[in-house]
């Protein structure tokens, strides 16, 4: 299982983190990471991590999120600054074997930014 966490209302500028703790056998699907769905639009990958560090962000975060994953808690985070209205979303935490399918989902937390 994958259950997300660290969600919440922040003005713009602010930062967050969110949290996925995976079980065990979870943790050892080779990418873990993160997408997001705003009201009226498509679900998107946003950051992932694979088993040997590699990541991948989406274009629109890059150099404000940064994905990372703790090995011994079987935790991957995401660390989000510099946010805006625009990073408002349903963010879920997904895994797969590629960060290119990703289709294991765990339940979303709310991000709520605040112009």
């Amino acid at each position: 299982q994958l259950q997300a966490s660290g969600g919440g209302l922040v003005q713009a500028g602010g930062s967050l983190r969110l949290s996925c703790v995976a079980s065990g056998s979870t943790f050892s699907i080779n990418v873990i990471g993160w997408s997001r769905q705003a009201p009226g639009k498509q679900r998107e990958l946003v950051a992932a991590i694979s088993s040997g560090g590699s990541t991948k962000y989406a274009d629109p975060v890059e150099g404000r999120f940064t994905v990372s994953r703790d090995n011994a808690k079987n935790t991957v985070y995401l660390q989000m600054n510099s946010l805006k209205p625009e990073d408002t979303a349903v963010y879920y935490c997904n895994a797969g074997p590629s960060f290119y399918y990703m289709d294991y989902w765990g339940k979303g937390t709310l991000v709520t930014v605040s112009s």
